[in-house]
């Protein structure tokens, strides 16, 4: 199939499916006009992808699942990498709230202590 095939039937953009194809995580082949052809087990791939990026994790952080991208991944579970891999992320994520958090309540502060400002 077609990239703008395997866009519609996977609902990622033709542009996200040349990035995953970048970093090495779908291949192709190329016709003679230079198209790329994607076989049926992409869409699996690029489902799987979504589900990971969906879930928090980076595209970083999926090539650690290249090996399980080609399965099931919403149902299997989770491996002991996997584990680390998404706790991590979230050790990430949470660092980064709380430093937004950090800076709103700065900013809050700074706002509360002009004179004549509206709440």
């Amino acid at each position: 199939m077609r990239i703008g095939e395997l866009a519609q039937i996977t609902g990622a953009s033709p542009r996200a499916l040349r990035n995953y194809e970048c970093e090495g995580l779908i291949v192709s082949e190329r016709m003679a006009n230079g198209y790329r052809v994607y076989d049926e087990r992409a869409a699996v791939r690029v489902r799987n992808i979504q589900h990971l990026l969906t879930a928090g994790l980076t595209l970083a952080d999926v090539h650690c699942f290249s090996p399980c991208l080609d399965g099931d991944m919403t149902t299997a579970a989770p491996s002991p990498e996997g584990l680390r891999i998404a706790r991590a992320r979230l050790a990430v994520i949470e660092e980064r709230i709380a430093a937004q958090s950090a800076v709103r309540d700065r900013l809050a502060r700074a706002l509360d202590s002009v004179p004549g400002t509206p709440a």
